[in-house]
């Protein structure tokens, strides 16, 4: 059984909402195909612990490059909510951290010169300034074509910005900025969440995730969605099914042909879709699979295991003058000074699992009760979200069952042992229990990113990032080029984090790839 639209969209995670709504709105008729029950892909909340109702974001969780140019334009029902603290990073061995106050400059200097850091304090506002400087003139221009690196680089307007965070490692301009290990590292991390680099990378792979780290909205601030990651992908269904989307569960596409037919499963029936322009919300790996194109490239390859924990109350800290709340208020670094960095970069390199584990810590309830039910809100009990870095694809790629397993559980061990060497107290027996009276935790693995989210590698940037910009010789002759959605076939273009300028929860790549199609199908 055969049917048609004028586009197919082929993966429902956000992008693909974004792309529908935008489409539907503009008169196309829409098809959205999604192999899961839901949609919303990586961008949903649940309730991951039997009998306990805390709705988690268990794979995406922050928001800072969603344009407030989609959310206002697709009239999306979402609050996101600034948080207070940048982040607290506990000086490990010392029962002294560094807390970044937005509220408190003065309290802030105080805090840098408590751990003899107090040059540093001095240089983190320029630092920062030149940062601003890159957001607010990029920023701006991912919601429009694609400028060259040429014009990119005339709108930063700053020659030796564009030098330090372009043309060389930005471990660079990091290591000559600031004087203290642990200062240091904390910057660097924005270069290597979700991205396998070394703290001096040649490669610039660091750079780019430090960009789209730092430009969001213009400001680079990370905020948290009020209701959790499923809120946002909840308004987008929303907003796509309201203008007129036809959206499609438990749909798996099989293959699509360059000239726009997609196969694909449903149930117990096979059937297809044809349609004048068809939308990836899929890996470019993945693409290339579906399409039966030789793909030259390698597989993408995460670098992050996630740990989602719910307590009884936030664990004490070895500075007993600071307040948790204010500790957990933004992002808790743990073991991520410069040194420890390099050591796991190069002890993952190796294959292991590194020791520690650097590790980054947010709490979306501190922020956002609305995710606990009445009653745990009243018992004190808090979220924890634990990201840790440095632990890549190739430690669980080709495991059996058992193998990960195993792996899972010593990741998981050690994600817990980094979190209790910086604590006055163990984080294990805060765990509350399920229905079943098991702790309430969960590890996600680059495998389990994969295998639950079809993201090759685990990799949640479907591939390397690219920059926000086309090269000087770049062919942008056509509207899928400007818009940095193109693929090989010209019916077919990317609509997902693998598109240019996509990655994280942004929406950039459903919104780009829709304005192609507009510019070409008008």
């Amino acid at each position: 059984m055969r049917s048609s639209a004028d586009v197919v969209i082929v993966g429902g995670g956000h992008n693909g909402l974004v792309a529908a709504a935008y489409l539907a709105r503009a008169g196309r008729r829409v098809v959205l195909l999604e192999r899961l029950d839901r949609v919303g892909g990586a961008a949903v909340s649940s309730q991951a612990f039997e009998g306990v109702e805390a709705r988690l974001s268990r794979y995406s969780y922050l928001v800072s490059l969603l344009p407030k140019r989609v959310i206002r334009e697709l009239g999306l029902d979402i609050r996101l909510e600034r948080r207070r603290y940048s982040s607290y990073t506990p000086s490990p061995g010392t029962d002294r951290g560094l807390l970044v106050d937005h509220g408190d400059p003065v309290a802030t200097a105080a805090s840098f010169a408590s751990i003899g850091a107090g040059l540093d304090a001095a240089a983190w506002p320029g630092f920062y300034a030149r940062t601003g400087a890159l957001a607010r003139a990029l920023f701006p221009t991912v919601t429009e074509p694609l400028l060259t690196r040429a014009e990119a680089r005339r709108a930063v307007a700053d020659d030796a910005i564009w030098h330090d965070f372009v043309e060389r490692p930005v471990g660079e301009v990091v290591e000559r900025t600031f004087t203290d290990d642990l200062v240091r590292g904390v910057v660097l991390t924005d270069a290597l969440i979700g991205t396998f680099a070394p703290n001096i990378d040649e490669s610039l792979a660091g750079n780019r995730c430090f960009l789209y780290h730092v430009i969001g909205n213009g400001t680079g601030d990370w905020d948290v969605p009020v209701g959790g990651m499923g809120a946002v992908s909840g308004a987008l269904e929303a907003a796509a099914r309201r203008a007129g989307a036809e959206i499609v569960t438990g749909a798996e596409v099989v293959a699509i042909t360059p000239d726009g037919e997609v196969s694909y499963r449903h149930g117990e029936r096979e059937t297809s879709v044809g349609a004048e322009v068809v939308l990836a919300n899929v890996a470019p790996h993945v693409l290339a699979r579906l399409t039966g194109t030789a793909d030259a490239t390698p597989k993408p390859e995460g670098a992050q295991v996630k740990v989602n924990m719910l307590l009884s109350r936030l664990p004490r800290l070895r500075d007993p003058a600071l307040d948790p709340t204010a500790a957990f208020g933004g992002t808790f670094h743990i073991n991520e000074s410069w040194r420890q960095l390099g050591t796991a970069f190069s002890a993952a390199a190796a294959g292991g699992v590194p020791d520690p584990l650097p590790c980054e810590i947010y709490c979306h309830s501190l922020t956002d009760p609305s995710i606990l039910s009445p009653e745990l809100r009243a018992s004190g009990a808090q979220t924890l979200t634990v990201f840790g870095l440095h632990t890549p694809h190739r430690l669980v790629d080709g495991a059996t069952d058992d193998e990960h397993e195993a792996l899972r559980e010593r990741l998981q061990r050690a994600a817990i042992g980094s979190l209790d060497s910086v604590l006055a107290e163990p984080i294990e027996p805060l765990l509350l229990r399920d229905a079943a009276g098991q702790p309430t935790i969960e590890t996600k693995t680059t495998l389990d990113v994969e295998r639950a989210l079809g993201m090759p590698g685990g990799n949640i940037f479907h591939g390397p990032l690219s920059w926000p910009f086309a090269d000087d010789d770049a062919d942008l002759s056509t509207p899928a080029a400007r818009w940095g959605v193109a693929t090989e076939h010209a019916r077919v273009l990317l609509c997902g984090s693998g598109a240019r300028r996509g990655g994280a929860v942004s929406g950039l790549g459903g919104h780009n790839a829709a304005m192609a199609v507009l510019e070409s199908h008008p």
